[in-house]
């Protein structure tokens, strides 16, 4: 059964007169009707009933063209759905980036790309930087935005920008009037981070160990705002990005001197997955707006 056969086959059906419907479809006659027996032998039954020269739709017919009515109407969902998709000015993306980076920097990138594409959508996932990469890999994302880490092709990655690490002391601290610490200052405080295997985690174990220096890990977390909490407390310090969500008014962020603490923020895709347009130009997009 061919697409071309339900096409004459509808047509016939609206029409109901052979030679009409074969100038209808710019086919001759004969090749019509050749058309319409090929088809009900392969479905074996009738579809039309033939009187004299007129020719009508009959039980089956009537049932058929409601299941090809239905088929046609899907084939032109599905060929409109796929030109939107090739369309770069509509189209949905998968986007996964950081919780860190949910306060303003993802909010401001869609706010600006928004203006540039107003019809293209997002499915959002916030997640940690080795989390987004296994969804990336299972191809439930078109793009990350995560922390440097060590991958593989197919994965590609491109920097985008560093976020400098801060102390971060509870507001009571003794420390807390000062405009700068080094980390020789907090090595004998109670330390308060991520879990091991986290990607900022991996950021901070490098700044110590640059000071040879052996943190005293008081508490693993898995959420930064947790660990926001657990300072303003008063348990310990701790060395992350800037956000917003801190409470000034109980917790102090101190730059760091003598050692570079940053965190490296780039954005991952695949390279061997066929780009939607809309993802190509969100990719360009981001590569321009972090310049």
């Amino acid at each position: 059964m061919e697409w071309q056969q339900l096409h004459y086959f509808s047509t016939l059906a609206k029409i109901q007169h052979m030679t009409r419907a074969a100038e209808e479809l710019s086919i001759s006659q004969p090749a019509l009707s050749r058309s319409i027996a090929r088809l009900e032998e392969e479905l074996g039954v009738p579809l039309f009933d033939r009187h004299g020269r007129g020719i009508y739709l009959n039980h089956f017919g009537q049932s058929f063209l409601k299941r090809v009515t239905t088929m046609q109407l899907e084939y032109d969902r599905a060929t409109l759905e796929l030109k939107e998709l090739n369309n770069p000015d509509y189209g949905m993306i998968s986007l996964g980036f950081l919780h860190t980076l949910g306060t303003n920097v993802v909010p401001d990138l869609l706010r600006a790309f928004g203006k540039r594409f107003p019809h293209v959508h997002f499915n959002l996932t916030q997640n940690y930087s080795y989390d987004q990469l296994k969804l990336l890999l299972a191809g439930e994302l078109d793009v990350c935005l995560l922390a440097s880490i060590a991958i593989e092709p197919p994965v590609v990655w491109q920097e985008l920008w560093r976020d400098e690490l801060f102390i971060m002391i509870p507001s009571d601290h003794p420390l807390a009037n000062r405009d700068y610490v080094t980390l020789h200052d907090v090595a004998d405080e109670p330390f308060i981070h991520l879990k091991e295997g986290y990607a900022l985690r991996k950021n901070v174990e490098r700044c110590f160990n640059e000071c040879a220096i052996t943190p005293h890990w008081a508490y693993e977390l898995d959420e930064v705002s947790t660990i926001a909490g657990f300072v303003a407390a008063g348990l310990g310090v701790s060395l992350l990005p800037h956000d917003d969500n801190y409470n000034p008014e109980r917790v102090v962020l101190l730059p760091v001197k003598g050692t570079v603490c940053e965190r490296i923020i780039g954005m991952a895709w695949l390279n061997h997955k066929t780009a939607l347009p809309a993802a190509t130009e969100f990719k360009k997009f981001a590569m321009h707006y972090f310049q």
